[in-house]
């Protein structure tokens, strides 16, 4: 179960927070996220630990359940089209 804690209610998720989280929601890896936002695999992870801390929970896949229920918001509707679309290769 998902427990949203009342002060952690009042923590700003960034920009690049809801990116990753909408990435998340998507079903990419820290790598494909990584790869997405154009930042290392080692830095997605740790968007996701300080996401998992600030919406109180203990698993990746929860982050997206436990902003919904915070927010209200789709998490897939808060990232942009572009880092949802499948990339090319060049």
């Amino acid at each position: 179960m998902i427990d949203l804690a009342t002060e952690r209610k009042a923590t700003a998720i960034t920009v690049r927070q809801r990116e990753v989280i909408a990435l998340i929601a998507a079903g990419c890896s820290n790598e494909e996220v990584g790869a997405r936002l154009g930042i290392s695999p080692r830095t997605a992870k740790a968007h996701c630990d300080v996401l998992r801390q600030k919406l109180g929970v203990t698993r990746r896949r929860q982050i997206p359940i436990a902003f919904r229920l915070l927010t209200g918001e789709d998490p897939l509707s808060v990232g942009q089209a572009w880092s949802l679309a499948p990339r090319r290769k060049r």
